[in-house]
């Protein structure tokens, strides 16, 4: 018997999503690389497992879960309060997991669903269908088949070679199709894909898919139930590119928001200026915190160079964007 082949066509539409987002990625790599911001990571992730937990009818906002995230109490229904320490635990993990790991994929349920549910790290028992609201849009497999399909599953992800773009949009649909757990499969199935997106790109760690999806989500069932329908996920895959798309693409001023000293400097440079003109141009005084906050970093960074390279102390010496510099202020639209 061959390897499992999941039923998916690579349309001309799905093509030019994964170029656009492929190039749109690059550019917010420029950005990213720049911005090291542990507190964008965090927002990030906030704004993901908001996203995630409210597609499912988690009421909490992204300040609550902020709270709950800084160990404070939050006045909430405590089921909500579980669903959110367990999807922050989970998404600490992220890191850790292999996407082609099924002992992975069980461990990360099985934290997202500890205390919500009795089979929480274990494939379900019975048989279950998936809501969209009150109206049940697709009958999952009998529960003894399960186990054999996540296999198959697993199989054909170790080993096609799709691109990651496709692949985990494929996953996405094949294991929402399958619905393996009692509860749970929404917020596993959209934590999976990322995980096989980060390990083509990193900055999928990061990029909150997951509130995206919350904001369409009628097309997300749509996009599912068409699928199965046509028993071709080309309708999902297309989605969920879609969405990847319109996070990448609205990702970038997030990402810019957190503007560093360096960047300030930048959008002050006009042609050649020396330090004085800088500082002054920046509104700043003192001339040490100036050359520390702004201008090495600057200098380090490779965002900005010197007129005059051999003598760093001349009193010619004037200040200019490099290409990178003036790449980073292009995409913050400077």
């Amino acid at each position: 018997m061959g390897a499992y082949q999941p039923p998916y066509t690579i349309t001309p539409e799905i093509l030019n999503r994964v170029a656009d987002i492929s190039e749109a990625i690059g550019r917010l790599t420029v950005l990213t690389e720049h911005a090291r911001a542990l507190r964008l990571r965090r927002i990030n992730r906030i704004r993901t497992i908001h996203g995630s937990l409210a597609i499912e009818g988690n009421t909490l906002s992204e300040a609550q879960i902020t709270a709950i995230l800084e160990g404070k109490r939050v006045i909430a229904p405590p089921r909500e309060v579980q669903e959110v320490k367990n999807a922050l635990a989970a998404y600490e993990l992220f890191d850790t997991w292999k996407p082609e790991a099924e002992k992975d994929l069980l461990e990360a349920h099985r934290i997202l669903m500890s205390g919500l549910i009795d089979e929480a790290g274990l494939y379900r028992h019975g048989n279950v269908g998936v809501m969209a609201g009150q109206q049940v849009i697709h009958m999952a497999p009998p529960s003894e088949r399960a186990p054999h399909l996540m296999d198959d599953l697993f199989g054909w992800l170790a080993t096609t070679d799709v691109h990651p773009l496709v692949a985990s949009s494929v996953f996405h649909y094949e294991f929402e199709f399958i619905h393996p757990f009692a509860d749970g499969n929404g917020r596993m199935g959209r934590l999976w894909q990322s995980l096989i997106l980060a390990r083509w790109n990193p900055l999928f760690a990061d990029i909150p898919v997951e509130s995206l999806i919350f904001e369409h989500q009628a097309e997300y069932y749509q996009a599912i139930q068409e699928s199965s329908i046509q028993t071709d996920c080309a309708p999902f895959i297309a989605f969920m590119l879609w969405m990847i798309l319109d996070t990448v693409t609205s990702s970038t001023p997030e990402v810019t928001q957190e503007v560093t000293p360096e960047v300030r400097l930048l959008a002050v440079l006009a042609g050649e200026m020396t330090r004085q003109q800088l500082k002054e141009s920046l509104g700043l005084k003192d001339d040490e915190h100036f050359r520390k906050t702004y201008l090495l970093p600057a200098l380090e960074a490779g965002l900005i160079e010197m007129t005059v390279p051999d003598k760093p102390r001349s009193s010619k010496q004037k200040y200019c964007l490099t290409g990178k510099g003036r790449r980073i202020l292009d995409l913050r639209g400077g």
